[in-house]
Order: C-alpha cells, then structure tokens, then sequence
C-alpha cells in the first residue's frame, strides 16, 4: 500500500511549523533570562525585517538604525509582557512603529493639516505597467512629507485604523483621513512621473 504523500507533505509542514514554534518559545525563555547568545540571535533574526519597518517612517538609514537598536532594548526590557497571543513578530514590529512615531514627535516636524480637503480619488494602479516594482514604490512612499508618510505608513502597511492613528499620533480622526487623502494624491503623481520616465528610456 503506497503512503499518502498528501498526508505526509501536511505532517511535515505541521511539524516544521511546531519545531519553529518550539524553537521560538525556547529563544524567547532564554532571552528572558538575559542569556546574551540567545538576545544576539532573536536580534540576528529580525533585525533586517525590523529596520525596514522603522526605514518606512525614518528616512535617514543612519537615523532608522538608531531607532530599530532602541526598539530592539525595549523588545528585551519587555519580554515579560509578551503573552504568547498572536506573533511574536507582530508584538516587535508594534514596538519599532511606536518607537518611531516617538523618534518623530520629538524629532521631526511632521506638518499635520488641521482640515479636511474634499476626498481625492483612489490611485489608479490599473494605469501603470509592471515595469514599477515594490522597491520603487516604497521609494517613492519614502519621498512623501513626514506627515504624509507616517499616516500612509500606519493606515496602509500596518494596517492601524484612522482612531487608532488618531490616538497614536495625538491628532483627530479628520486629520488622519486628511493625510491619507493627500498622501495617495501625491503618491499617484509620483507614480505616474515615475512611469513616464521608465517609458522613455
């Protein structure tokens, strides 16, 4: 009787997901118990993904690093309070946005409008070729105002709500729906200069 490859290919993916599990949890204990090693390698392990993060709201490399090594010491001062509810990657990239937005408020001047223009319409990304990749993109993004990035960044990458942005960055919902609408308008004009010239050459 031949196996069921099926049924092997599940048991095997279910067991790689519960040796990265167990792994994880065993890394996360021992960190827990300032075990240098174990801090070095959970830093090892999500360092390039988290300094992305802070880089989208943190134009300066130099800056974003500053900012991720900072997060990163709170990571460990905080592990205590991570209960093993939802990923452990999603609990430090919500650590690195708001040490961000806190490297922002002190930092930065981020231009917040107080009202509210008429809506502009939603980017229309049907008119562009595939000649633009993600890369491009998240330059772009990173080119927009600080105000404007940092709410496009929240609402349309880490998917915050408008009353959640709102409370984070200590503006009004209005204001939060502002930004979004003025930071598409200008994104879609990037893009589409973009491609212009991507056609040109």
């Amino acid at each position: 009787m031949q196996p069921d490859l099926d049924i092997l290919h599940l048991s095997n993916e279910t067991m790689k997901l519960r040796v990265h599990s167990d792994t994880e949890t065993e890394l996360i204990e021992q960190c827990r118990k300032g075990r240098r090693k174990a801090q070095q390698s959970l830093y090892d392990r999500f360092s390039g993904l988290m300094l992305a993060v802070c880089s989208r709201y943190i134009a300066d490399r130099s800056e974003a690093e500053d900012v991720m090594i900072s997060g990163f010491v709170k990571v460990f001062s905080k592990l205590d309070q991570f209960k093993h509810e939802g990923s452990f990657e999603g609990w430090i990239r919500r650590i690195m946005v708001n040490e961000s937005l806190s490297y922002i408020r002190k930092n930065k001047a981020m231009y917040l409008e107080v009202d509210i223009d008429e809506a502009h319409r939603e980017p229309d990304y049907a008119v562009l070729d595939n000649h633009l990749h993600a890369e491009d993109l998240m330059k772009l993004i990173a080119q927009l105002p600080t105000g404007y990035r940092t709410v496009f960044n929240m609402y349309a990458i880490e998917g915050f709500s408008h009353k959640e942005i709102a409370e984070d960055l200590g503006i009004s919902e209005n204001t939060s729906k502002s930004q979004l609408s003025r930071a598409r308008a200008l994104l879609q004009k990037n893009l589409l200069q973009t491609e212009k010239a991507l056609n040109k050459n």
